[in-house]
């Protein structure tokens, strides 16, 4: 019976991760087959990409009301991409950085654990807290598509937090609404018109690849709290190791291969922008279908730890503008200690 139980949970997480991944694939390719805008696709899918495993699995807990797996899959996922993704790439090959990366994106990653923190300290996660990470979210993806000349020499957190503080981005998605139903209302070329004609099989692997998302998610969460319950572990501590790394592997697999090829900024950029994106989007999302309960563990361990690693992190990023390889095993190590005190807490 158990040999059972732990084949569907693995069969959920195949589902969940390659689902995801021909979802995407698939939703991309219609899209530009249809004529919308690259603007558009990078908002809803390259953005999010990577972390749907985490979306669906969140929502499918979420659903169930089990608010340890919610928080546990969410932190875990942020302290596994940065303290083994993170650290097995530099590991791998010396992960290049750029000041920018830094200044902007790794500065709103922490205010956006610094943030998770401080709405969890009454041990709850509400609606209207939700609300404002999904709106945080909204204004940081729009904030990526602006201008750079518009914040040359400029603190980039702070601009960041002046462009939501003022609603800035509510003008901005009007603008690359408008321009993106301008491109698909525009004549198609030839090309695009052929294009149209084969949207058959992309359509069915979007469906095939969706409905594999949804019940991967259903069985992973599942049995996921079966196995908790059963060995009366905590489910906040199961969301933290099985469900975070579990859904992590696309960022294992995406950060690793671009980091072995030599591109650094990419797989560091794909592990921060999807750390934002947990904490923003699927927080957010989760939350507002049900408030969240934060556990005693994910406030006085699991979320100081990821705000920890963090710090690490972007102290790592800005010593020579390189994770170096040392620095890489310095986070695996990291990793592991975490484990252990985790496990033994629990």
């Amino acid at each position: 019976m158990i040999a059972i139980n732990f084949l569907i949970l693995l069969a959920g997480l195949v589902l969940l991760v390659k689902g995801s991944d021909y979802f995407v694939k698939s939703a991309s390719t219609i899209a530009k087959k249809l004529g919308v805008s690259e603007f558009v696709i990078g908002l809803t899918l390259v953005a999010v990409g990577t972390s749907i495993p985490e979306l669906a699995s969140s929502i499918a807990a979420s659903l169930q009301q089990a608010s340890g797996i919610v928080i546990g899959n969410v932190v875990g996922s942020n302290i596994a991409n940065i303290a083994l993704i993170v650290g097995l790439a530099a590991f791998l090959s010396p992960v290049r950085t750029e000041p920018e990366m830094l200044r902007r994106d790794g500065y709103i990653m922490l205010f956006a654990a610094l943030l998770f923190f401080a709405f969890a300290l009454n041990e709850a996660l509400s609606r209207l807290e939700a609300a404002v990470f999904v709106l945080l979210y909204l204004a940081y993806v729009f904030f990526l598509f602006e201008d750079k000349p518009k914040h040359k020499g400029s603190l980039y957190f702070k601009e960041f937090l002046t462009y939501f503080i003022k609603f800035e981005y509510v003008n901005s998605m009007r603008k690359k609404i408008n321009t993106a139903s301008w491109d698909r209302n525009s004549t198609l070329t030839e090309e695009q018109a052929l294009a149209r004609k084969d949207l058959g099989k992309d359509i069915l692997t979007l469906a095939a690849g969706g409905a594999a998302v949804i019940l991967g998610a259903k069985y992973f969460v599942a049995q996921s709290i079966f196995f908790a319950q059963m060995l009366n572990i905590p489910d906040t501590i199961i969301g933290t190791t099985l469900v975070a790394v579990g859904t992590s592997l696309p960022e294992l697999m995406v950060t690793v291969s671009a980091a072995r090829k030599g591109y650094g900024s990419i797989a560091l950029g794909n592990v921060i922008g999807s750390n934002i994106t947990n904490i923003f989007l699927i927080l957010g999302i989760s939350g507002l279908l049900f408030p969240i309960n934060v556990a005693e563990i994910s406030l006085f361990l699991t979320t100081p730890f990821m705000i920890f690693i963090s710090v690490v992190m972007l102290v790592f990023i800005s010593t020579g503008w390189e994770i170096k390889k040392w620095e890489g095993v310095a986070l695996m190590l990291f990793y592991a200690a975490f484990l252990v005190v985790l496990l033994n807490v629990s």
